[in-house]
Order: structure tokens, then sequence, then C-alpha cells
């Protein structure tokens, strides 16, 4: 069994200021480091997690699967009063919900990373990186969706018009990757952050699901340091035309990105009859959920002032989206 490391041995990414990255140069060695990384360490969907160990049976009734005070369900009275067993089973099924649309977000990335690298040239390090992250969120896809297929339940991922809107993001990698790049970070950054809260607070967690998330942080850090310093390096070198698109459209996608990691599913709210009023208590109503949402996106949106594509009106669609903070 691979041991599962400590809270303090998470690996973070590694970050580079926009002033750093004035040359091509720096910033291919950066990629070569990134693969390099990749290489030393990386994990295997079924060689590492020892899926048939008794320890890391899915039991429903488990009362590790309970949601925490920190997440906005959890933290209502309505929850709380529920039995010990129906906590469980509602914690299980928001858990395997996220694993769902996790592996789905992946597989618009993948795609989109395919048409990335479409048209690199030969010898340009990004490729090499490209795949080793295609390997890596392969398997990320492989560990949720058979976290899914063991939970029992069955979620349904993302909504038909969301679907549509994913295909119509795949081809932004050869179009318009500094677009693509925002997609990915407003998909990963938002998960990223709650999955690091989770391994940091002081709770027991089944061991299946921190094994996952483990590994899931260890190599998102490397992919989150690539998108952030592609943008670092590429935006400042487009038409103004472009980085006004991206200025506008950068705030929507974070937008919708962070609702749908941030809040309970509407397939959860049928199946366990939430009520309207607890769901509004929970996330419309809710100044600590509102700010949790801000602090998911704080990586993002400092980003996107350090490349300037932060302007008058785009800010008033992400305070409209609930996503701005002075920092």
């Amino acid at each position: 069994m691979t041991p599962l490391a400590g809270p303090s041995t998470l690996d973070e990414e590694v970050t580079v200021t926009a002033t750093d990255l004035t040359d091509g140069e720096k910033f291919d060695r950066l990629v070569s480091r990134l693969s390099e990384q990749s290489v030393l360490k990386h994990y295997d969907a079924y060689a590492d997690i020892p899926w048939d160990d008794a320890a890391f049976t899915i039991d429903h009734d488990d009362p590790r699967w309970e949601l925490s005070n920190e997440d906005a369900l959890g933290a209502t009275d309505w929850y709380r009063e529920q039995p010990a067993k129906l906590r469980s089973r509602i914690g299980l099924y928001r858990y395997s919900t996220a694993m769902k649309l996790g592996l789905q977000f992946e597989n618009v990335l993948k795609r989109g990373l395919l048409e990335y690298t479409f048209n690199l040239p030969n010898g340009d390090p990004r490729f090499r990186y490209a795949y080793h992250e295609l390997i890596e969120e392969a398997h990320h896809g492989l560990m949720f969706q058979e976290f899914v297929n063991r939970s029992g339940f069955d979620p349904p991922g993302l909504a038909r018009l969301d679907r549509f809107g994913a295909n119509r993001i795949v081809k932004l990698g050869r179009r318009f990757p500094e677009l693509f790049f925002v997609f990915v970070l407003g998909g990963e950054d938002p998960i990223d952050h709650l999955q690091r809260e989770t391994l940091r607070a002081d709770r027991e967690l089944h061991p299946l699901f921190e094994m996952i998330m483990r590994h899931h942080v260890t190599e998102e850090a490397r992919h989150l340091s690539f998108a952030r310093h592609y943008l670092k390096l590429q935006v400042p070198r487009l038409p103004r035309s472009r980085r006004i698109v991206m200025a506008m459209a950068t705030p929507l996608i974070l937008g919708t990105m962070a609702q749908l990691m941030m809040q309970a599913p509407r397939s959860l709210v049928t199946k366990f009859d939430v009520p309207p009023d607890v769901v509004r208590a929970a996330y419309r109503a809710n100044p600590s959920h509102q700010q949790a949402t801000r602090d998911a996106v704080r990586k993002v949106r400092r980003l996107a002032r350090e490349i300037g594509i932060v302007n008058p009106l785009s800010k008033r669609l992400w305070k409209a989206f609930g996503i701005w903070d002075d920092d």
C-alpha cells in the first residue's frame, strides 16, 4: 500500500512572476523542469491505490463520509438534524458527484490539450510536458470513475447545456489557447483549493478518499503551474482585441466553474429532498459560502490582475458573479 503523505508534504506550485518570464527561453526551462518532475513523482490509478483492500471499502453508512461544518450544506441545521446514516449517504453522494464532474472536466481538458499540441513545432518542450499532463489526467479520470463506480451511486454529471459548452471549449486549445488555459484554471483551481483545505483540516477522512485527493493535488500543482505561467508569458503578447475578449470571458468562465464546484448539484437536492429554503440558506444567502467561493478563485483573480485582463467593465462581471475581492 502506498503510504499517505502528511499534510505538511502537500506539493505546491512552482511560481514565477510575470516579469521573470520576459523571454521564451526562461519559460522553456520551467516547462522542462515540470516534465522532469512528472517523471520523478507520478501515480498510477490502479498500481498505487489498493482498491480491494478491506480498509478502502466504501460503506454508505460510514460516518467519515459526513459533510463537515466547513461545507455550506453540511453546516445547515437541516443537515445536522438528519439521521447519522443519511448524513453519511448525502456526503458520499456529494463526493461521488464531484468526482463525476471532475472526470468530465478533465475529459475536456485532455481533448483541448491534444488540440493545443497538434501544431507545436518539433523540439518544443511544451509537447512533452503536455503529454505528461495528458497521462496524469487520464489516471485522474480512472481514479474518479472507479470511485464513482464503487460508491453505489449514479450521479449524472454535467447538464446537457454544460456538455454542449464543454465541446466548444475543446476547440479553443488550438484556436485560442490563452482562453483555453483560463478554462483549465477555472476548473482546476477551485477544486484544488477545496481539496487542500480538506486535507489540512483536523478531521478523519476515509483512506480511499484521502489517497485520491493526495494523488490529485500532487500532480495538479504542476498542471496549475504550467497554465499560470503560460498565461503570464503569452497574454501580454496578444493583440488588444484578444486581451479584451479575455477580460470579459474570464469572469464568465470562473463564475460558472466556481458555482459548479462549490455548490451541491441539483441531483443531490432532488434525490435527498433538500428543502428550497435550506438550499437558499446554504448558498445564495450565506456570506460564509460567498466568501469561500471568492477564496477558491483568489489565485486566478490575482493572475488576471497581474497579466492585465481586468478592466472597469470586466470588474463589474467579476462582481456580478460574486467572485470579486480586493485581496
